[in-house]
């Protein structure tokens, strides 16, 4: 039986969602480099998302769960629990919610090194999804 934990896919490169010039995506913090890839992509406003990651994803979130006068110690938490869930990256979507990532998030990304990307207010959630899966199929295609 297949664990179901495992894409049928092949990873996407985070470099490649990067380059993505219709996204506009932007990584503010966190490491870099060839070896970075995405396997899924997941949208969560939870404080705590880490029961609901498998692994692998580019976490995407508009902040909503950010309560009034956070501190470093809540982004701080916040990061470390995506960390130890597996996930790949997070996606930070600019507006409506915040004018800007939040400092305190971009140190704690920087801190755990979980790649920050920021998500302008002209793309979508689901453009980033759709995005990622295309690069998945192409892969898959290129497999065969």
């Amino acid at each position: 039986m297949p664990d179901p934990t495992v894409p049928p896919t092949p990873p996407v490169p985070l470099d490649a969602l990067l380059a993505r010039e219709d996204l506009g995506l932007r990584r503010i913090a966190g490491p870099d480099g060839p070896g970075l890839v995405v396997h899924w992509v997941h949208t969560s406003e939870m404080a705590d998302p880490y029961p609901y990651l498998l692994g692998g994803e580019l976490l995407l979130s508009a902040g909503v769960h950010i309560p009034d006068g956070a501190g470093p110690g809540y982004f701080d938490a916040y990061a470390s629990r995506i960390v130890a869930a597996g996930g790949a990256a997070l996606g930070f979507g600019v507006a409506p919610v915040h004018d800007t990532v939040p400092d305190a998030l971009v140190e704690a990304c920087a801190l755990h090194g979980l790649p920050l990307l920021e998500v302008p207010p002209r793309t979508t959630f689901s453009g980033v999804a759709r995005a990622v899966w295309r690069l998945m199929a192409q892969a898959r295609l290129a497999e065969l």
